[in-house]
């Protein structure tokens, strides 16, 4: 069983990544949950989504509970800090070395903490990747999302033949060239 916790900002595409995860889930038999709360995303509020996957057990909830999640699959600095509950003590955190203001610290009413990503590796396992550059240098910032499945995909048992045929259904043909390369280049990351 694999219990995986996406967090991000609204527009950052965690909700294509769970889309990737359960549809490569199905598409090999497997049961899986996937489950998704998004507040203000639409403004850049924060997005997360629980993705539930098993082989060997029924899943009856969709939701993965604080201590339980193998791989935080984190969009963003600060998401990645209010996402280390979710974590396992043998977990692994996936981080996009991005930053984004959130609306309170625009506003100038709060602080982005300077220090998340320090805090946060001196919590887990962490693996940290500037996934926004490698998307562009793919054809596009927007693959990002994509290039931390390509990370992500070394922790569970599916070949990248089988995590290929899953982008092929999820993203549109005119996309599908950048996000396989992107998928590649995060895969072959370390």
């Amino acid at each position: 069983m694999f219990n995986i916790v996406i967090v991000g900002v609204g527009g950052q595409g965690t909700l294509l990544a769970s889309k990737i995860l359960g549809q490569l889930a199905m598409n090999n038999g497997y049961d899986v949950r996937v489950s998704e709360v998004h507040g203000m995303s639409q403004r850049g509020g924060s997005v997360v989504t629980y993705v539930r996957i098993s082989n060997d057990q029924p899943l009856y909830s969709s939701i993965v509970e604080q201590g339980q999640a193998d791989i935080v699959l984190a969009f963003e600095n600060l998401e990645a800090l209010r996402a280390l509950p979710y974590l396992k003590e043998d977990g692994t955190m996936v981080v996009n070395t991005q930053k984004i203001l959130p609306m309170p610290v625009i506003t100038g009413s709060s602080k982005y903490p300077e220090d998340c990503l320090e805090r946060v590796e001196k919590a887990c396992r962490t693996i940290k990747i500037n996934a926004v550059d490698i998307a562009h240098e793919c054809g596009t910032y927007r693959a990002a999302n994509v290039v931390l499945m390509g990370v992500c995909a070394k922790m569970l048992p599916f070949s990248t033949e089988e995590w290929h045929k899953a982008i092929e259904q999820c993203v549109k043909p005119k996309f599908l060239e950048i996000n396989l390369n992107a998928f590649d280049r995060g895969y072959s990351y370390k």
